[in-house]
């Protein structure tokens, strides 16, 4: 199991989880997610760049008042993709995932009941 590095890196992590929290196909304004997560724009902006262009965000540039504003949405592919890597995050933290082919043999079996070495 591999997870998604577009999205196991924290600061991304954290801005996919912040918008699947969202009703599908709610955006939020760039500058409230900054706030919320406690990044600056050009952080902020950096990630989102990375996410936008696997697919997983969609950006949208609009004049509200004259003033330009920048509103985020996952996409339905980044919301599939930010559900495959919770599962996934959660089935490898839970024990349940196969070692890779390259393991050792006997890896399982030479741990106790606790999970460490006998």
């Amino acid at each position: 199991m591999t997870l998604d590095e577009r999205i196991h890196q924290p600061t991304r992590l954290r801005i996919m989880a912040a918008l699947a929290a969202l009703a599908p196909e709610t955006e939020v304004e760039f500058t409230t997610l900054r706030d919320l997560l406690g990044l600056t724009d050009g952080n902020l902006s950096t990630h989102l760049l990375r996410l936008e262009k696997a697919g997983y965000i969609r950006v949208r540039k609009a004049f509200v008042v004259r003033k330009p504003r920048t509103f985020l949405a996952l996409t339905p592919y980044g919301r599939a993709a930010f559900e495959r890597y919770r599962a996934q995050l959660v089935a490898l933290l839970s024990g349940q995932f196969p070692l890779p082919a390259d393991s050792p043999p006997g890896d399982r079996d030479s741990c106790d009941e606790r999970g460490g070495p006998p």
